[in-house]
């Protein structure tokens, strides 16, 4: 009797054999470049038909279900894969998208009972379960096979041995994406229904990126009639996140969705020539604090506030209120339009388009009334001479009419205000970035909102960072209130423009169109890390679950004293010792000032380190340098956090998370380099580490 290796061996042979076939026979068909619609059409189907190919001939599958319907002796064995599969000749399926109804229960089966089900577009299909297979396929070599559930065995529910084994892999220079191991309760938010605006609640390393990834490519397959790509969008936090993610988004075939940040896209709203304010100035002033300033932040928290949003609309609608003239319009001598007919042309008949729209079409109205008053003159020359003083009459009563720009009009709101709440920046043109919702606020009541920026998904992604105000402006940009917000409160170290509570952003939707669901799990890091992570910011988490580790268990987590002296020797030699294990690490400092100067001394001795600035756009692997507060969402094999002294995190709430956030930045180990007397922050993690005076100790201790 063959073992279930052996027997996933003969399987994964016979797939491939047909995956090729059917590639042969796509090669031999020429790519169609003419005008004729149908080939066309037909030309993007086989086209996707490749692309499918080449993601399955790497990986073809990964579960395998053997399900059996209700009423029925048939048990039929279903393959899962990232793309569907047909046998070409008997037109079965070999097999099945993860994203169908059916794959459903492969995530949602647990084992429990043999009882199964999943909602089919017919209604609910019931059975019974007698296998759950998990398959770990590389390159067309077949590398693991584990029953997770075997009918009338014992050994029920083993899924957590496929999915350590997933996470103890390696990490590279990009995203990866989880369709083998998706959890329960990810599974729940991928398939949650489109018209709802989620908000995730992740722990570092819950997924809650990679849930919201698999959420687009799964509304694309359930409602493709209903929803295109480019019709979706994602607002990252920087444009060095976009390349991190990059890799996984054509895996998951929705590679056509927009990626961009939220000043990038407001810049492109605004088409006016502003310059936004450098954001490398305003994060190092605020992160190279030793403290949480409050210089600034809470004008910037107040520009963002739904407070601010209505003051900016009572403002616009007293503006709309005093927009017309109240004074006729005299073209020449005894012929004039009453200010009652223009001002009942632009706040009724026109009431439904913008401003400057209304302005344009009053201004029309206004001249094909002049043609036609013109006709009634019957001489020439006092027709031309007519028609020469009513259009300066004209211009003159243009003058009369507002014209401002969405800048100058919000520079003048602002001066308004009292001093400390006006533009921060010297320059005329010069724009912070919690001034884009307002001025895109403005500029949607000025000249309308473009029908092409209306986008049927929106992801929002460290959205613990976005204001209420910008989230109010996407919903604008959004049909049906169809939302992907995910973050962590517990990394919002951007305080000066982000939210303290979810409350805050869920309260820009109705109630009833809001589902909130928490990611609690962290399958990043070990359980050593997650410990001693959570230890640094308990104090401060409140209402906020702190991460529970899955049972991956690893090295300790190692604190080195070390002075100042010495401290660059010391790194050197854990660098020796660990980066040849790892395919990627990080060397996380305090500000960005730190970064460039252990970049330059690393140089110095031989090593040819990334460092990741502000505003960089391309992430490299390998190792890194980089300013804590620049490291949230990524992850590396292992970190080095520098300089855990008091002066660089002294013990405040915004010391205690970037703490936490570069410590759960590293998957399997984490080492912090201490200036004696270390941070008090981490006074209450040292039971959960190991303490070494010395590298040597490490070293030795390591090997």
């Amino acid at each position: 009797m063959d073992t279930p290796f052996n027997e996933e061996k003969k399987k994964l042979a016979d797939v491939l054999k047909k995956v090729e076939q059917q590639q042969k026979t796509l090669d031999g068909i020429p790519r169609y470049y003419g005008k004729d619609p149908v080939e066309q059409a037909l030309d993007a189907q086989r086209q996707k038909q490749r692309q499918n190919l080449d993601i399955a001939k790497k990986e073809p599958y990964f579960g395998r279900l053997d399900f059996q319907e209700q009423q029925t002796s048939r048990v039929v064995p279903i393959y899962i894969g990232k793309v569907g599969l047909q046998d070409e000749d008997t037109g079965d399926l070999l097999v099945v998208d993860w994203r169908a109804p059916v794959s459903s229960m492969f995530y949602s089966f647990s084992g429990q009972s043999d009882r199964a089900y999943y909602d089919s577009p017919d209604g609910r299909i019931e059975g019974t379960v007698h296998l759950k297979r998990n398959i770990a396929i590389r390159n067309q070599q077949l590398e693991r096979v584990v029953d997770s559930y075997v009918r009338g065995s014992e050994n029920v529910n083993v899924t957590d041995e496929f999915l350590l084994y997933r996470l103890e892999e390696n990490k590279d220079h990009r995203l990866r994406d989880i369709v083998s191991t998706i959890q329960y309760e990810q599974d729940q938010i991928i398939r949650a229904e489109r018209n709802w605006a989620i908000i995730i609640q992740g722990v570092p390393g819950s997924g809650k990126t990679t849930v919201a990834l698999h959420r687009l490519a799964y509304l694309l397959y359930r409602y493709q009639e209903k929803i295109r790509p480019e019709k979706m969008i994602i607002f990252a936090p920087n444009q060095m996140f976009i390349d991190y993610i990059s890799d996984v988004l054509p895996e998951l075939g929705v590679g056509d969705v927009k990626q961009t940040t939220f000043a990038d896209w407001a810049l492109e709203q605004l088409e006016e020539q502003v310059e936004l304010r450098s954001q490398d100035e305003r994060l190092e002033w605020w992160f190279e604090q030793r403290t949480e300033g409050t210089k600034g932040s809470e004008v910037a928290r107040f520009k963002g506030s739904i407070r601010f949003m209505q003051l900016v609309e009572k403002r616009l609608d007293e503006y709309e209120a005093s927009f017309v003239p109240d004074r006729p319009f005299v073209a020449w001598e005894n012929k004039h339009l009453p200010a009652e007919e223009i001002q009942k042309w632009f706040y009724e008949e026109y009431r439904h388009e913008p401003l400057m729209k209304r302005k344009e079409r009053v201004m029309a109205r206004i001249k094909r009334w002049l043609e036609t008053e013109y006709k009634e003159i019957r001489h020439l020359d006092p027709r031309r001479e007519i028609k020469k003083k009513a259009s300066a009459q004209l211009r003159s009563f243009m003058k009369t009419w507002p014209n401002h720009t969405p800048l100058k009009w919000y520079q003048q709101l602002l001066r308004s205000l009292p001093a400390e709440y006006g533009m921060v920046a010297g320059k005329k043109k010069e724009i912070e970035w919690e001034d884009l919702a307002p001025l895109v606020a403005i500029k949607h009541r000025f000249f309308g909102l473009d029908a092409k920026e209306v986008y049927d998904h929106i992801v929002l992604d460290e959205a613990q960072d976005v204001s209420p105000y910008q989230l109010a402006i996407l919903k604008k940009h959004c049909r049906g209130n169809s939302f992907t917000i995910l973050g962590d409160l517990l990394q919002n170290i951007y305080s000066f423009r982000g939210i303290t509570e979810w409350r805050e952003l869920a309260e820009v939707f109705d109630q009833d169109q809001v589902r909130k669901f928490e990611l609690n799990t962290s399958y990043r890091s070990t359980m050593e890390i997650i410990r001693f992570a959570n230890q640094i910011v308990s104090k401060y988490a409140g209402d906020v679950a702190l991460a529970k580790p899955v049972y991956r268990s690893g090295e300790p987590v190692r604190v080195i004293h070390a002075g100042r002296e010495e401290r660059m020797e010391k790194l050197l030699q854990l660098l020796r010792q660990t980066f040849a294990k790892v395919q990627s690490l990080a060397i996380i400092m305090r500000t960005e000032e730190e970064s460039r100067k252990i970049y330059e001394q690393l140089l110095a001795n031989g090593w040819q380190p990334n460092l990741i600035l502000s505003g960089q756009t391309e992430y490299r692997g390998g190792l890194s340098i980089l300013p804590v507060y620049l490291s949230k969402g990524m992850e590396f094999d292992a970190v080095v956090m520098m300089d855990l002294d008091d002066q660089h995190y002294p013990d405040d709430e915004l010391n205690a998370k970037l703490l936490f956030v570069g410590c759960t930045r590293a998957l399997h180990q984490l080492y912090l380099l201490c200036n004696d007397p270390c941070s008090p922050l981490i006074g209450r993690s040292l039971a959960d580490a190991v303490q070494e005076g010395a590298v040597e100790g490490l070293l030795s201790s390591v090997d």
